[in-house]
């Protein structure tokens, strides 16, 4: 998938799917921005990548910061195409009787309303560039309802709730709005709940293994790039089949 140096704005782009959404951005003769908040992780994928990428520091819950990197990706390559909303938080674990209201909100703030203030800040960007992409990267959790995400669940939904609002708002100004829901893929923010990437270890899809990063770059690339010309307001799963139907192990007890 070629971008013809279309200049994509990828948040939590130091590690796990950000990391390798701005790899690939660059090998598909992109131009990245990266925003983050590990500075020194940020900075060095940046240098990785060469002159092609640029670091910024992002927490997406500052408007302040938002308004900051824009400013910056115009300066640094001249114009905004396109925005990877990828930066996020887990789950709690915790049911919806026991979590405490401040983690709840904690989560909505950082999954889905730094979702609004990004697009927010850069659709004025993408205007003036005559227009542009943005991916929102929801979860197979704003598909389906899975125990113990109460907070993580409800930004996940609201993502793609909100992906579509935009996606209709935008369609006259040819600025492209869609959401990437991804199953269970180990990076270092899942890695921590003990998933392995091995076969089998995962029975509850069909592919009956977790994802990797890598095996999602190719739909944001696609999003991103003029291929999708005709794509606005879809959802597209990338979850070795999760949310078709569970794994036949799974469902037969086997």
């Amino acid at each position: 998938m070629e971008l013809n140096d279309k200049v994509v704005l990828v948040t939590g782009g130091a590690r796990g799917m950000g990391a390798a959404f701005a790899r690939g951005i660059v090998d598909a003769g992109g131009k990245v921005v990266i925003g983050d908040l590990p500075d020194d992780e940020g900075a060095a994928v940046a240098a990785e990548l060469g002159d092609a990428a640029h670091y910024v520091h992002l927490d997406v819950t500052d408007p302040a910061n938002w308004e900051s990197a824009i400013a910056e990706t115009e300066e640094r390559f001249g114009r905004l195409d396109g925005l990877v909303n990828n930066a996020g938080v887990t789950a709690s674990g915790q049911p919806v009787a026991d979590e405490p209201l401040e983690n709840f909100q904690r989560i909505i703030q950082i999954n889905l309303v730094s979702v609004h203030t990004g697009m927010h800040f850069a659709i004025p960007a993408m205007r003036r560039a005559g227009g542009g992409s943005i991916v929102n990267i929801s979860s197979a959790a704003g598909l389906i309802s899975l125990a113990l995400t109460s907070g993580y669940g409800a930004a996940k939904w609201g993502v793609r709730g909100l992906t579509k609002v935009a996606a209709v708002e935008l369609g006259r100004e040819k600025i492209r709005v869609n959401s990437v829901h991804p199953g269970m893929v180990l990076t270092p923010m899942t890695a921590p709940t003990g998933i392995s990437d091995a076969e089998g270890a995962f029975p509850n899809n069909p592919f009956r293994r977790v994802g990797r990063p890598e095996e999602l770059v190719g739909v944001v690339l696609y999003l991103l790039s003029d291929a999708a010309s005709y794509t606005t307001g879809a959802e597209i799963a990338v979850d070795g089949g999760w949310t078709a139907c569970p794994s036949m192990e799974y469902v037969m007890g086997q």
